[in-house]
């Protein structure tokens, strides 16, 4: 499974950006699909995430002011974030998981990362 993640860039403390990540390859397997952030000198931390059903999680930084979607059909993942705050700032990581099965355990998969910049 492949990610590419887009959409990242410079906004205003306010202002709102949109981030899109597309899968390709072994898609069929992949049943959990998120994002997640990391910031210079942090760790890694989950923004949120989403089900094939729909069914979403958010970090509860994010809680009210980002919210996932995700199109089954085109193989799609977004995030789209309002009201942003320095502190969003990081790089943001398109996610997907392969549940586990009777061979082996839960597989991830990651994509390049896109930069999230919010000036104060």
């Amino acid at each position: 499974v492949q990610l590419q993640a887009s959409g990242g860039g410079l906004v205003q403390t306010g202002g709102s950006l949109r981030l899109s990540c597309v899968a390709s390859g072994s898609i069929f397997t992949i049943d959990l699909m998120g994002w997640y952030r990391q910031a210079p000198g942090m760790q890694r931390e989950l923004v949120a995430t989403i089900t094939t059903g729909g069914m979403s999680n958010y970090g509860d930084s994010v809680k009210g002011r980002f919210t996932i979607s995700r199109d089954n059909a085109k193989n799609m993942v977004y995030l789209q974030m309002n009201n942003l705050e320095p502190e969003d700032t990081a790089v943001y990581y398109c996610n997907a998981k392969k549940p586990a099965t009777l061979n082996e355990g839960a597989v991830r998969y990651w994509g390049q990362g896109t930069l999230v910049t919010v000036s104060s």
